[in-house]
């Protein structure tokens, strides 16, 4: 078993890392895209906002398809959707269509779910005590897609020269080719499979024949049943909107102050170490010290994160960089704690169902928390969103205490 969960591992460091790289390459360009095609800057984010819907609709439905067929075939079909979404990204800018682009959206949406759930995959043979160090592993891959992938713009702009394509839309063909490989690399080496393998040792196969809305009923059971667990989706739902809704608006609130372009890519990278390169870190921390207490710690450094960016002048300044800096540690803390704790407490036969809907939650938060933030920032400010997200990071702070006391 110790073999199967080592080669488990391993193979999901390699797909996260290059799966990463099929959805972060085009993120620098999907705005501008969505820009050219609408010609209107307010229908800008429109991708953004799709893709995380997308997101959301694939981490639930590809639970599902988990508990019947495995990790295996539900992240290889994830991979796949996310490599057609990219395909249909290039559809979109040859045909000059936006209904096109933004139904490449949703689906490239279904490789953030994929890249969301393969910690879950680490977790399934693991032992308690190494079952954080295991998912942090995984989450900490996504640190190498996360800094290639933007990089790549340049690269993407001279493959869709080559090909005859707009050249905003060649980081898309890059991710395609880019997610099916790490289908393939996904359908070779997830063997055997750790879900299935982890139900049948604990003998509670699926069943085929079950009706729907099964899935959701037992999300429900657990939630009720073990408290612990919904303080935990509701500490990753709170952590990761107060992360998203502070950070897309940090670009606006740099330029306002004159800052270069380059700084704040500058900055936003730093936000992107904190988030994922230190993982491991909280992953042995909350081994070790428990996962309570790592997430109280993530809420306090969210806290102390948020502060820093409510106090930061427009521009640059020492302040914007920390407080980055520290909403990365802070989400990290937060979703490698919680994650564990869903993947310590929830009964093997709701596993996925309680994980994939904890992910859509997580999403739709998030969601609703960036569509909030531009309303914020353009009627009261930059310092009220901050304040705002602090709300969201005590909320952290509440279901770390809780989890501690239903430990």
């Amino acid at each position: 078993m110790a073999d199967v969960q080592r080669r488990t591992v391993r193979t999901l460091v390699v797909s996260q890392a290059v799966g990463a790289v099929g959805v972060t390459i085009g993120v620098a360009t999907a705005s501008l895209l969505a820009r050219d095609i609408s010609g209107s800057e307010t229908m800008a984010g429109l991708a953004q906002t799709f893709q995380v819907l997308g997101t959301a609709a694939a981490a639930y439905s590809l639970a599902r398809v988990m508990r019947r067929r495995g990790r295996r075939v539900g992240l290889v079909l994830g991979y796949l959707a996310g490599a057609a979404g990219a395909v249909l990204a290039v559809v979109a800018g040859v045909v000059d269509s936006m209904a096109v682009l933004l139904l490449g959206a949703v689906l490239l949406g279904a490789t953030t779910a994929v890249n969301n759930g393969s910690r879950y995959a680490a977790t399934d043979l693991a032992t308690e005590e190494h079952r954080a160090r295991a998912l942090s592993v995984v989450v900490w891959a996504t640190t190498i897609g996360a800094v290639a992938g933007p990089n790549l713009t340049g690269v993407g702009a001279s493959v869709a020269r080559s090909i005859g394509v707009p050249e905003l839309t060649g980081g898309f063909a890059i991710g395609a080719v880019v997610l099916v490989l790490a289908a393939g690399w996904v359908w070779w080496r997830l063997r055997p499979d750790p879900l299935l393998l982890a139900q049948q040792e604990a003998g509670a196969a699926p069943d085929d024949r079950e009706p729907r809305g099964r899935s959701w009923r037992r999300f429900v059971v657990v939630v009720r049943d073990v408290p612990a667990v919904g303080a935990a989706v509701v500490a990753m739902a709170c952590a990761h909107a107060a992360m998203v809704t502070v950070m897309i608006m940090t670009p606006l609130h740099m330029e306002h102050g004159g800052a270069h372009l380059e700084v704040i890519g500058f900055v936003i990278s730093v936000h992107v170490l904190g988030m994922f390169a230190f993982s491991p870190l909280v992953g042995w921390a909350a081994d070790r010290y428990g996962r309570a207490a790592v997430l109280v710690a993530g809420g306090v450094v969210l806290l102390v994160s948020l502060a820093l960016c409510g106090l930061s002048p427009q521009g640059t300044s020492w302040q914007i960089f920390a407080g980055l800096f520290l909403l990365g540690v802070g989400w990290s803390c937060a979703t490698v704690a919680a994650s564990t704790v869903i993947a310590d407490r929830t009964p093997i036969e709701a596993r996925t169902d309680v994980q994939g809907t904890s992910d859509m939650a997580m999403s739709l938060t998030a969601a609703g928390g960036g569509a909030l933030a531009g309303v914020i920032v353009g009627s009261l400010g930059y310092p009220v969103l901050a304040m705002f997200a602090a709300l969201l990071a005590g909320a952290v702070l509440v279901a770390g205490t809780l989890t501690h006391r239903h430990a």
